[in-house]
């Protein structure tokens, strides 16, 4: 079993350093790593087609690319190497993706390019907060156990695993719950600075609140101390309105 790994961390990120770690420990697997070279987080799924790319090995099974997270599990499965993978695992991200978030995550944007290219992919996240200790080995031993039973009971390889670990220790969690993606209130506004010369600059403003977080989403599921895995799928047509979209064009040149 050769796993590929990624991130939006970037390569020296404890998340994506203990998970390697702990897939690597799994019997008969083979891992390598290739990440961007920098923190890429809300990079989504954007490739980089203006400039050519660099890869720069670190280390044996090691490698950064000067890109996207999308960028590297493309380079990676598309013919950097000269071997296949068998699975993508991206993470351990330093922050949730939940509802909304899978959007602009380049850390879930891993695993869609795995998902893209023919390869049962996952994402994982944990879920920090400011001040928080950071559990990353609780996120690494997730996504262990996760692979461990894909190699048992493979899933439909058209699903993409969106996983949100709660920021504790492996022990302190209740359990694993299949979920479905929640969503946010709309962003707060942008925060306006000036740079040393007195122009305006602006950042974006932080993630909204939680809409829906009710019965069965990955923010409940979170809250109450489970392992949030929702199941995502490519296929972003709204099927049920295709009748009525139709209807609707056919009055178009009434």
């Amino acid at each position: 079993m050769k796993i590929l790994i990624s991130n939006d961390d970037g390569y020296r990120s404890d998340g994506i350093r203990r998970l390697s770690a702990a897939l690597a420990a799994l019997p008969d697997v083979t891992v390598t790593v290739m990440a961007p070279e920098r923190n890429r987080s809300g990079a989504s799924n954007s490739l980089t087609l203006d400039v050519p790319l660099r890869v720069t090995q670190v280390e044996p099974g090691v490698y950064f690319v000067a890109g996207t997270p999308t960028d590297c599990v493309h380079l990676a499965i598309s013919g950097f190497f000269d071997h296949e993978h068998d699975i993508v695992v991206s993470g351990v991200n330093d922050g949730a993706n939940l509802g909304d978030d899978v959007l602009y995550s380049g850390t879930v944007a891993a695993a869609i390019e795995g998902r893209f290219l023919g390869l049962p992919a996952l994402a994982i996240s944990l879920c920090t907060q400011a001040g928080s200790r950071a559990h990353f080995d609780t996120g690494a031993e997730v996504a262990a156990r996760l692979v461990k039973q894909l190699l048992r009971s493979p899933l439909d390889r058209a699903l993409i695993l969106n996983v949100n670990v709660p920021d504790v220790a492996y022990s302190q969690l209740q359990g694993y719950r299949t979920t479905r993606l929640g969503f946010r209130h709309r962003s707060e506004p942008v925060l306006q600075a000036h740079d040393p010369r007195g122009r305006p600059v602006y950042w974006v403003g932080p993630a909204g609140r939680e809409q829906d977080a009710g019965p069965g989403t990955d923010f409940e599921a979170v809250a109450e101390g489970f392992v949030s895995v929702t199941p995502l799928q490519i296929d972003l047509t709204r099927h049920a309105a295709l009748p009525t979209l139709t209807t609707w064009l056919a009055g178009i040149d009434d």
